[in-house]
């Protein structure tokens, strides 16, 4: 059990026998009243996402998680296949399990993969990686490197907002956390 006071984003709680993932948090302390804690949960299974208000320092359940260090290994159907770097054993994950973080994987990328009671509910992915740019819109002459970005594809699917002389083919390095463009390599 942990206090709400200590909340991260992030955290996967056990409450009514479900895990929820906490999303956002605040804690509030009116002028009148006691400080409370209103918080953005996810539902780990379903996706649902539902705001929670609780009582400052009152007690959740916090989820033990397993992490288990895993290599993706290619698409098959509406599952990852990945390997356990220990045993070398191969399991299915269900892309659903992954989310958004699918648009970031790339063949033999190490991830570390959530269990709880031996099921997987989640997926950790490196916070940073190295992408290749397969479709952008052409510099165009005027555009300089300050004040200005354009979409680019990149190689997993995912669509970034990039520096104007950003060309397809160059490798660049993303923020899985935020989305974001950090550099060229």
């Amino acid at each position: 059990m942990i206090s709400v006071n200590d909340l991260k984003t992030g955290l996967t709680l056990d409450i009514d026998n479900n895990l929820w993932s906490v999303v956002e948090f605040l804690h509030v302390k009116p002028g009148k009243g006691a400080a409370f804690v209103r918080t953005k949960l996810k539902n780990v299974e379903t996706g649902q996402v539902v705001e929670k208000t609780f009582r400052a320092g009152e007690k959740v359940a916090k989820a033990m998680l397993d992490r288990r260090e895993m290599q993706y290994l290619y698409k098959e159907g509406s599952d990852l296949v990945m390997m356990d770097l220990e045993s070398y054993e191969q399991m299915p994950v269900p892309i659903d399990r992954v989310g958004d973080g699918i648009k970031y994987l790339k063949e033999n990328m190490t991830v570390q993969i959530l269990l709880h009671d031996s099921k997987i509910v989640g997926i950790d992915l490196p916070n940073f990686v190295e992408l290749e740019v397969i479709d952008t819109p052409p510099a165009e002459k005027g555009n300089t490197a300050q004040g200005g970005s354009k979409p680019a594809t990149l190689d997993g699917g995912a669509v970034v907002n990039v520096p104007f002389f950003i060309q397809v083919g160059d490798i660049l390095r993303i923020d899985t956390r935020t989305n974001e463009y950090l550099d060229r390599m």
